[in-house]
């Protein structure tokens, strides 16, 4: 070989194909657990065989960049997120080429800053009225905080993009835990059991889809008999499934759309919620600075859109939250062609992880990572680090489109929480990350609730 000759990229480090069913079982008992193993034992690039598949995980900012922003053409959505397909259709969620594109065009005016900006107030009121409703718990045992933010975010979802009050489903929150659990069953599996076969999971999940369908049918049908014109996500989905020329594809297509909006809509938001009232009460002293944060710029009244650059400390704190328990912890893709990133060969049909539950905690971008420091995000200390290295809201053309939105709703709830109540974890209870669609607390969480004022 001379020394003209092109270099051939090799294949990352990794365990050998005879370890696949070991680290099949650690991934089907504990896959933030294998991803970490995998990063800390075999660095930024490890090749691991799971099962009958090989997974290339990458876990360097400039890894991120190369596959979900340079050459993101060359990936489509990979390993989880193709077997939840079965379960939640093609939305905007699992949908790829043409028919993503489309998606994205259909909802992205709905998310532009101006209208943004509109829905502070409906979002303060929805955070007002969770402080009225854990109010009625001061004094009594505690309450299941994660119930309460899915109950939050569902509302906020409701008023924000569908003009719908979703309150009256109660049971919405618990269909989507069927769907999620069939979804990661899909994964765990690799879809290698038949969807018709009678098990009593299919059918719950059969009709736990069943009734989600009848929901956002009813959404549909009500929308329908208004003569007003609106342009929300729910009646910009309708004009454009509308246009589809098989009827029976334009319903189910939004159906499938109505599906993952209403569980991408708020699942990720609750999540950053529900590990955000945890870690501030295992943390006092940043309760008391979020408290005299919201004293002093809120002072007795709800929170503004102009409101949110004064929030600064608040914001910082659900930034530290959402870097150590992302609520989308892994960006599976799958090569299209051969590609080569960071050095290593990556071949075409390879699955492809990002995760952001182990790039957040790389010890080269975050110092001290497994420390809870929302100062870390003072913008005095965080010049320097990679731009790929904090990617909560993933990045590239499939950036989240309702990252602005989240964001504020979950500023001025914890704003609001923080001025009004002091919430604190059952003594003894175990806190456990379940890696679902979006990173949980296994369980609930159940808090007392008193005043802080």
């Amino acid at each position: 070989m001379t020394t003209t000759q092109a270099r051939r990229p090799t294949a990352p480090p990794g365990p050998s194909r005879a370890a696949a069913l070991r680290w099949l079982s650690v991934m089907n008992r504990d896959r933030l657990g294998m991803l970490a193993e995998a990063a800390g034992q075999y660095g930024d690039a490890a090749r691991i065989p799971v099962g009958h598949k090989t997974l290339y995980l990458f876990n360097h900012p400039d890894h991120a960049k190369h596959v979900l922003a340079d050459n993101a053409a060359n990936y489509h959505k990979g390993i989880g997120l193709v077997h939840a397909r079965r379960a939640l259709g093609d939305g905007l969620l699992t949908s790829e080429g043409e028919l993503w594109r489309k998606q994205r065009k259909v909802i992205q005016p709905a998310f532009q800053s101006k209208r943004i900006a509109a829905q502070a107030g409906a979002i303060a009121l929805e955070a007002q009225a969770l402080v009225t409703q854990l109010r009625t718990f001061e004094g009594q045992g505690p309450v299941d905080v994660v119930g309460e933010m899915t109950g939050l975010t569902l509302g906020v979802l409701g008023r924000t993009l569908l003009d719908a009050d979703l309150g009256t489903f109660a049971s919405i929150g618990a269909m989507f835990g069927v769907v999620q659990d069939q979804a990661m069953y899909e994964l765990e599996t690799l879809s290698a059991v038949p969807a018709w076969l009678p098990t009593s999971r299919q059918r719950r999940f059969r009709q736990a889809r069943q009734n989600l369908e009848g929901i956002v049918d009813q959404l549909v049908e009500q929308r329908r008999a208004r003569t007003e014109d609106r342009d929300d996500v729910l009646s910009r989905l309708i004009v454009s499934t509308d246009q589809e020329t098989d009827p029976g594809v334009g319903r189910m297509r939004l159906r499938d759309e109505l599906v993952t909006l209403l569980l991408a809509g708020h699942e990720t938001t609750a999540s950053t919620l529900s590990w955000t009232l945890y870690l501030i009460d295992e943390h006092p002293q940043v309760w008391q600075r979020l408290h005299d944060e919201a004293v002093r710029v809120l002072g007795d009244r709800l929170p503004e859109y102009e409101d949110l650059h004064q929030l600064r400390y608040t914001a910082m704190v659900v930034e530290e939250v959402m870097r150590m328990y992302p609520p989308v912890w892994l960006l599976p893709r799958i090569a299209l062609a051969d590609d080569e990133v960071g050095g290593y060969h990556v071949p075409a049909g390879a699955d492809v992880l990002i995760s952001p539950y182990t790039l957040h905690r790389h010890p080269r971008f975050w110092e001290d990572p497994t420390r809870f420091d929302p100062d870390r995000f003072d913008p005095s200390r965080s010049g320097e680090r990679p731009r790929y290295a904090f990617i909560p809201f993933g990045a590239g053309p499939r950036f989240c489109v309702g990252n602005h939105l989240g964001m504020m709703e979950a500023t001025f709830v914890i704003a609001l929480l923080a001025r009004e109540l002091r919430l604190e974890r059952a003594p003894g209870y175990e806190v456990v990350p379940e890696p679902m669609l979006s990173l949980r607390i296994r369980g609930g969480l159940p808090m007392t609730v008193r005043s802080a004022r």
